[in-house]
């Protein structure tokens, strides 16, 4: 596979920076890694302008690793234990409600599942782990995109193409964005036969310890004109929240 030249020389200078927490200079970065003055001086300019690198000015100037590169670096940390913490409580869950429970991340803007637990006699669903869905059509997706920092949220927006699924499809923006105000107002997300007429999901929004949501939880069942998914709301939201706690977050939902 072939490399691409600047990504492989940003890596090698971020590499270095973080290897001299008193700051190292231009020059050396150049000396070091055998790098062109210019290049080395785009690349390092770039990452002062990102967060990547600080730099410092005095009779030299000096980089050393940036805030944004460290929140990467426990983000990746902490997504270490990120499942060790979830599969224990999303199982024991699914026993408790008798209902299929997944987790599900968003993958620019659709949503993929990352966790299934199944109860003793599950129903069938079609979703599996890996499984991308849109998200204006799931629970998972809109948990997630209600609480999404308003710049990444239209952004997400933008990239969406409506397709109808069912005749209770979500088709338009409009309707997408009013949605969005009821799930924030409730607190969970109902796929109310959106993706499948058979189906009708519950999901909630988990957040992690830097107070910006991670991914969502739902439960997912065959439709029962009967049942309370109000109530089914509640108990998931609930169960989000305590997932939530799980992994640090101590904040309100925003």
């Amino acid at each position: 596979m072939k490399l691409n030249r600047t990504t492989q020389r940003t890596v090698e200078i971020l590499k270095l920076v973080s290897k001299n927490p008193e700051g190292i200079t231009l020059d050396d970065i150049c000396s070091q890694l055998s790098l062109p003055k210019t290049s080395a001086y785009d690349i390092i300019t770039t990452l002062v302008e990102m967060g990547m690198a600080n730099v410092e000015k005095g009779q030299k100037q000096t980089y050393t690793i940036g805030l944004t590169a460290y929140r990467i670096g426990i983000n990746y940390t902490n997504n270490m234990d990120f499942l060790e913490v979830l599969e224990p409580e999303l199982k024991a869950f699914s026993r408790t409600v008798g209902k299929t429970v997944f987790f599900g991340v968003r993958s620019d803007h659709e949503v993929v599942y990352i966790c299934k637990f199944e109860p003793e006699n599950p129903i069938i669903t079609t979703a599996t782990v890996g499984t991308k869905n849109p998200m204006y059509c799931t629970s998972l997706g809109k948990a997630i995109l209600a609480y999404t920092d308003e710049d990444t949220r239209q952004q997400v927006m933008n990239r969406i193409t409506f397709r109808r699924k069912t005749d209770n499809t979500i088709m338009t923006r409009k309707a997408l964005e009013a949605e969005l105000v009821k799930v924030r107002d409730q607190g969970y997300a109902l796929d109310a036969r959106e993706m499948d007429d058979h189906m009708e999901c519950v999901g909630a929004p988990v957040f992690g310890s830097d107070n910006s949501v991670v991914g969502a939880i739902s439960v997912s069942s065959l439709y029962k004109p009967g049942e309370d998914y109000d109530a089914l709301g509640r108990m998931v939201c609930q169960k989000a929240e305590e997932v939530s706690r799980l992994l640090g977050f101590l904040g309100k939902k925003s």
